[in-house]
């Protein structure tokens, strides 16, 4: 092990179990902007019939998101970049986790009726900046909290709690505010002026700020007692591009490896989302779900997923990350194939949780793979590349899910669309190198990027 490497290890002894779950908690936190703000409830509402055309407003998201996620592929990796030099990684994490916070929080005020269209948009797209910001400082304290042996199970852990983080969100959703075949929930919140959807924010927002203080304050400690000095002077925004561009450069020269990852990654990440994006979408379209069962499925898929990643973890150690991304993301092909020639319920509810079982072992595989060949020091940087090489292949997905139902006329025939990306994925994984336990320790030893 490097000198660096062995310094880190030894001074700052950051992967303890309390440190471990406090992690994991603040991914069980993230679920309620990821499954009940962007995915299942906020969403759907902003594109409902409450504020003018559907088509406008799904037209109005989908670019506020774009825009978004521009944002993000200029900025994240800078913001990591930055973080690390500066040794303030736990001090932006909690300032990002809090604005992505108040900005779900703000969503209360968006009162069903169009003018507040644009208000909506604007908050959940800028809570989409700030929370992709965090988690490039939440990813990079991975390689910090485990070690070679461990990392993908503690990876799995961490999206298995993120998964069932979303399971109890979206079933307190459910029961507490929607209401399971009645007009209100057990809070008694009334649905007239939406006020149950939009008190849902709120909830999210609270949900989020208190899985996520045990993690900070765990770092907060533990930066006390073994405080980290700034490992470069700090510089101006143009200089921290010019280092990116640098660092660029040296992947490219040093580390092809990481840099083919981070693209083939890119692609097959933006599958996993596609399936998500798109899988409430064509229950309601074409299988004909009613939002109580969508979210119900969303609570199965959920379950499912969290066990997936869990297993897909100790499958991790065990294997190593690129089979467990290899044999998930053929599994996926496999799970969709039959949801393009039958359109009935129950195969949705089959195919649609065999999909749910093998994306989250392919996520959480991903980013071990990553943190197995990222040194110390520059965690936030490279995480943050992750996170821009993902947001640059967003518009594959959507764009391939559309072209596809308009090419054949039917909305079921964009699952094929998704399912070209991630055979793309596969295809560029498959030359990769395996990075196991061995190869990890040598590529600290060696001090690359």
């Amino acid at each position: 092990m490097s000198k660096h490497a062995k310094e880190q290890n030894e001074s700052a002894p950051l992967g303890t179990r309390g440190t471990i779950t406090a992690w994991a908690l603040w991914d069980a936190g993230g679920a309620s902007f990821n499954a009940v703000m962007t995915t299942f409830v906020f969403t759907v509402y902003l594109t409902s019939k409450a504020f003018g055309d559907p088509k406008d407003a799904s037209e109005m998201l989908s670019t506020g998101l774009a825009i978004a996620g521009l944002l993000i592929a200029l900025l994240a990796p800078v913001t990591g970049q930055r973080a690390d030099a500066s040794g303030q990684r736990t001090l932006w994490l909690a300032v990002n986790t809090f604005l992505t916070a108040v900005l779900m929080a703000l969503c209360f005020f968006t009162f069903p009726e169009p003018q507040w269209l644009l208000y909506g948009v604007t908050l959940i797209c800028a809570a989409n900046v700030m929370n992709e910001f965090a988690i490039v400082n939440y990813n990079a304290l991975l390689p910090e909290l485990s070690t070679p042996s461990t990392v993908g199970k503690i990876s799995g852990i961490g999206w298995s709690a993120g998964y069932f983080g979303g399971i109890i969100a979206l079933g307190i959703v459910l029961f507490a505010f929607v209401g399971l075949g009645s007009d209100t929930g057990f809070l008694g919140i009334s649905p007239d002026n939406s006020l149950n959807i939009r008190a849902v924010a709120i909830f999210s927002a609270v949900w989020s700020i208190v899985l996520s203080t045990p993690l900070v304050i765990a770092l907060y400690r533990h930066d006390r007692r073994h405080p980290k000095k700034p490992v470069a002077p700090k510089v101006g925004l143009i200089d921290s591009y010019k280092k990116l561009w640098a660092t660029l450069k040296a992947l490219y020269k040093d580390s092809p490896k990481t840099l083919a990852f981070l693209f083939a990654s890119a692609i097959f990440r933006d599958g996993f989302t596609g399936i998500f994006t798109f899988g409430g979408i064509v229950a309601a379209g074409t299988f004909g779900f009613s939002t109580t069962e969508i979210i119900i499925f969303a609570i199965a898929g959920n379950v499912v997923a969290g066990i997936g990643a869990l297993l897909g973890g100790k499958f991790d150690d065990l294997i190593g990350p690129k089979r467990v991304i290899v044999s998930s993301i053929v599994c996926l092909l496999i799970s969709a194939t039959p949801l393009l020639f039958i359109q009935n319920p129950i195969v949705f509810w089959i195919c649609g949780l065999g999909l749910c079982a093998f994306v989250g072992p392919a996520q959480s595989a991903s980013r071990t793979y990553l943190s197995r060949i990222t040194p110390p020091g520059h965690e936030g940087e490279i995480f943050g590349l992750y996170s821009t090489t993902g947001r640059a292949a967003a518009p594959l997905a959507p764009l391939l899910f559309g072209l596809f139902v308009w090419a054949f006329g039917a909305q079921i025939w964009g699952i094929l669309g998704i399912m070209v990306v991630l055979a793309a994925g596969l295809l560029l994984t498959l030359p990769l190198p395996r990075v196991h336990r061995k190869e990890h320790q040598e590529t600290l030893e060696k001090g690359q990027l």
